[in-house]
């Protein structure tokens, strides 16, 4: 097939050296992202920013593709440096009234917890971790932490700690039911599963390029549905946020009536240059090749470790995970099987009492089964 993801691996260097299962961690970079980013370094080394216009150019095609993978429109994508910041103009931008909370797990990556907790200082606004169970985190815990004082639900679609996840549609339609700010954190899964921002009626987004959008660091996509917007308090106004950004000494603090209100001030130009080469890779081989590739993976790694003694964490059917898989070893720590891997270029992550491979859809079965074969 001429878009079989194995027809891909060229373009990722990366794996003429390692078997590389780290995706949930840091992404390697493909050819076209490096060759993206060379491009402009190249542009702004030779002419300065005589051709700034093409950077904005640029800047608007990413902006386009990343709201196609969202299935979300333009106007509702803005660029941030981090996760975390983006999860951050949600947590200062509600307008949070005394007595309030928000939902989330007990679970999450710190982005997703402490930005909520600081509020609780400031706003007297309490946080409800709802933790696990059997690995999962069930809706119906969910529901029962949320009550009328309750103002928006945080959560990451798919678990770092667990690879578990969430069933965002169903969370959607449980906020828009309450009028409830639903907030994801797709750093997880963007890239490796489907996102439909509509047809999850996600409020905002947040995720960063450098895990499954196989994109450098510090060049994010942030998403606030259309209908939402004029509800949340930019509390960032920069320069860069008003109509007339470019009429320098006519202040104006009117902002822009789309999302890129929130971009205060200058763009990561290189760091976009590489995310638009990233996101339009991934459109390039389609999400449904790429999730249905990766589950194959991660389907073929956990019936193996289960055959060689291993705890799997993560949980089995496709429906309730995605790209990671993390499992524990009976005899040794999750150093030690992380420092057995990495001594024959196999490159995972120790998390918590585990071990996590992350592998994308370039990688090949073969790689699987060299992981298992020097698994002890």
């Amino acid at each position: 097939m001429k878009n079989s993801p194995e027809n891909w691996r060229a373009e990722f260097p990366v794996t003429e050296t390692y078997i590389y299962m780290n995706h949930a961690g840091v992404a390697p970079l493909s050819r076209r992202v490096r060759e993206a980013m060379v491009a402009f370094v190249e542009d702004a080394m030779i002419h300065g920013a005589v051709y700034a216009a093409c950077w904005e150019e640029t800047a608007e095609a990413c902006r386009a593709a990343a709201a196609r993978l969202l299935n979300a429109d333009a106007t509702e994508i803005a660029f941030m440096k981090n996760t975390t910041q983006g999860i951050l103009i949600a947590a200062n931008g509600i307008d949070w009234r005394e007595g309030d909370n928000v939902v989330t797990t007990a679970v999450e990556f710190p982005a997703n917890i402490y930005p909520w907790w600081s509020l609780k200082e400031r706003y007297g606004v309490q946080t409800r971790m709802v933790p696990e169970r059997d690995g999962c985190i069930h809706i119906e815990d969910l529901a029962s932490a949320i009550d009328a004082h309750t103002r928006a639900v945080t959560i990451s679609h798919v678990e770092f700690a667990s690879g578990f996840r969430n069933d965002i549609q169903a969370l959607g339609e449980l906020c828009q039911e309450r009028d409830i700010w639903f907030v994801v954190d797709a750093i997880q899964s963007l890239g490796v599963i489907e996102v439909d921002v509509k047809a999850c009626q996600i409020d905002i987004l947040a995720a960063d390029g450098h895990k499954w959008l196989l994109a450098p660091e510090g060049a994010a996509i942030f998403y606030c549905a259309d209908e939402k917007r004029e509800r949340l308090i930019n509390t960032n106004v920069g320069w860069a946020s008003v109509v007339n950004p470019r009429d320098f000494l006519n202040y104006d603090l009117t902002q822009k009536p789309d999302a890129t209100r929130f971009e205060e001030g200058s763009y990561n130009s290189v760091g976009l240059y590489g995310l638009k080469a990233a996101i339009e890779l991934l459109l390039e081989v389609g999400i449904p090749t790429i999730e249905a590739r990766v589950l194959g993976l991660t389907a073929r790694l956990i019936a193996g470790l289960e055959s060689k003694g291993y705890r799997v964490i993560t949980p089995k059917t496709d429906a309730k995970r995605a790209g990671i898989v993390i499992f524990e070893s009976p005899r040794h720590t999750p150093d030690e099987i992380y420092a057995m891997l990495h001594a024959q270029d196999i490159i995972t992550a120790a998390r918590g009492s585990g071990v996590r491979a992350s592998p994308h859809f370039y990688n090949k079965a073969a790689e699987i089964e060299r992981l298992l074969e020097v698994l002890p």
